[in-house]
């Protein structure tokens, strides 16, 4: 007699199901991530992320990725402690590199444990198509201010 796990075709397909889909990896495994990676992440729909814009509120407020949460460098310390888990995965970004290594930096001395900088910021994400938000973002693209 056969084993019905294994003759039955369901089961089967859930078993190499499991096996077939790719699990992105994590900023704590990759403390750079590109706007690719981070896009394709959300398009997993894997919502246990935070994407924090480190730059000042008059460029947060002007064009953001949809969904950044606004914490400046001069405060970015404090309200991270005081709202989110130190295990919680951070994706940040500031006006250039520099800055957002900067504040990848702050964060995990202040014992945030998966932090990643999402290497060329809004820049590199407006490249690739991601999505944002804002009033800059709603101007068309021959628009000069």
């Amino acid at each position: 007699m056969s084993d019905p796990q294994t003759t039955n075709p369901i089961s089967q397909a859930k078993e190499n199901v499991a096996e077939a889909i790719p699990t992105p990896a994590s900023p704590q495994q990759m403390p750079e991530s590109s706007a690719q990676a981070l896009k394709s992440r959300l398009q997993w729909g894997e919502p246990a992320l935070t994407i924090l814009d480190v730059r000042d509120r008059a460029a947060f407020n002007q064009a953001r990725i949809r969904g950044a949460v606004p914490m400046p460098m001069d405060e970015l310390t404090d309200r991270a402690i005081s709202s989110l888990e130190p295990q919680r995965e951070i994706y940040v970004y500031g006006d250039n590199d520099q800055q957002s290594n900067q504040a990848a930096a702050k964060l995990r001395e202040a014992g945030f444990v998966s932090v990643s900088v999402l290497k060329g910021g809004l820049t590199a994400w407006k490249a690739i198509s991601g999505s944002t938000e804002g009033p800059a973002e709603q101007l068309p693209s021959n628009f000069n201010l």
